[in-house]
């Protein structure tokens, strides 16, 4: 079961994300081939999977589908090459809960996963109202003109992730920019320029970003061992697993993924839902009427936007899914934005509904790996639509938005839009 050529070229370029291109290659793999593989140029061969129960499946078999024994993220085969030459042998840069697999990943994620529990979170409610209230203030103050994902949808998952880990504000505009260089590297807008560098293995510009997130963490790790306050920095930097600290590596990586995926994806959700009701004026008048709606608007906005796109899975034993024979060692790509608009799971995937229930989107993950923020980033969103809708009349694109290019993470990058205050 081979994926066409041409698709398999589309699946690792990221300017297919950017351009809806992918949608089109998605809905055609899951009519055809929903689990074939696929060898683009400059890459090991691995099975494209398209459909929900697939992803399900895969997802829910930790032990079957592991996430650290390859590279977690779709990479060349000469990248991979120079990580392993770097890091003596891993695929991984950093090793966060997402390069982890049992017994490490259970126990790494118990160390904040309290932090991040409904009853937990609950308690910022009031801080976060603040935030959001501010943000939408700001908004207003722009007299009816505004690009909300660069002034708003940006700053205000920002704001509030830095303010629980523990980042002073004046540093969230380094924060920001360091994200958008991680995630956004292969955008020419977003990503570092390449600094010359005689060094055969070195990874340009990537590696930059993050030895400068681990510059930066490493001082306030330091900070919080010396004096602890009560933040997630202090629970990172004094963790312990099996009595023993956790290494300076594992610290900074978790730092690293609380710092970006703490805020990126929230960021790019809260843009995908303003866009989605610039174009469906009918769903902004729904849910303006009964603001209990919200929370079913940002499942929709999640499910329609859904960030992380991709991540990729090895399989650690023979295997079946779907009908189809996966080899030991096979590597898997989980194509999450396919599997939010599947036919058989959605009723009319490719249109935006807020009052769609059961909403199944799978954008934060399932099983273990069940993304450890999606009640924070919920909470968020919800928080800030209730302080803004009631605010705005109405509102409209205002010119040309434009998503990143990204097969890892992507989003609205730009949303130019004009409202009437209500």
């Amino acid at each position: 079961m081979r994926v066409p050529q041409d698709i398999a070229e589309t699946i690792v370029n990221p300017t297919a994300y950017a351009d809806s291109r992918i949608f089109d290659a998605y809905a055609w793999l899951r009519a055809n081939k929903p689990l074939a593989v696929a060898q683009p140029e400059g890459f090991d061969p691995f099975w494209v999977v398209t459909r929900h129960a697939d992803i399900l499946e895969i997802s829910r078999q930790n032990d079957l589908f592991h996430s650290g024994d390859l590279a977690t993220t779709i990479t060349s085969r000469e990248v991979d090459a120079r990580v392993r030459k770097l890091t003596g042998g891993s695929p991984h840069l950093v090793r966060s809960l997402v390069q982890m697999d049992a017994p490490d990943h259970p126990k790494y994620r118990a160390l904040t996963q309290a932090w991040f529990m409904p009853q937990n979170i609950k308690k910022l409610e009031e801080r976060i109202r603040a935030i959001a209230r501010a943000a939408v203030e700001r908004m207003v103050a722009t007299g009816g003109e505004c690009d909300f994902v660069r002034e708003i949808a940006l700053h205000y998952p920002l704001h509030v992730v830095m303010e629980i880990l523990g980042v002073p504000e004046a540093d969230e505009p380094r924060m920001l920019m360091l994200t958008q260089e991680l995630f956004g590297a292969a955008d020419p807008e977003l990503g570092r320029t390449p600094k010359e560098s005689k060094e055969p293995e070195d990874l340009g510009p990537i590696q930059q970003v993050i030895a400068d997130f681990y510059q930066y963490f490493a001082k306030i790790s330091a900070d919080r061992r010396a004096h602890p306050t009560g933040d997630l920095a202090t629970v990172i930097a004094n963790s312990q697993i099996d009595g023993q600290p956790i290494s300076e590596f594992e610290a900074m990586s978790y730092y690293v993924i609380v710092a970006t995926a703490g805020h990126d994806t929230t960021s790019s959700t809260t843009g995908g839902a303003m866009w989605a009701l610039c174009d469906n004026p009918d769903q902004l008048a729904w849910v303006k009427e009964d603001l209990s709606r919200v929370p079913g608007l940002i499942d929709e906005a999640i499910r329609w936007t859904t960030p992380v796109k991709t991540f990729m899975r090895s399989a650690t034993a023979d295997a079946e899914v779907g009908g189809q024979k996966i080899g030991k060692g096979d590597w898997l790509m989980l194509c999450y934005a396919s599997g939010n608009r599947d036919e058989t799971v959605f009723d009319e995937p490719n249109r935006f509904r807020a009052d769609r229930s059961p909403n199944k989107q799978l954008a934060f993950g399932y099983g273990a790996h069940l993304c450890l923020g999606q009640h924070l980033a919920k909470m968020e969103m919800r928080i800030l639509y209730e302080e803004l809708l009631p605010r705005i009349k109405s509102v409209r694109l205002n010119g040309e938005p434009k998503m990143s290019q990204a097969v890892f993470v992507n989003g609205p990058k730009t949303l130019p839009i004009a409202f009437e205050l209500a």
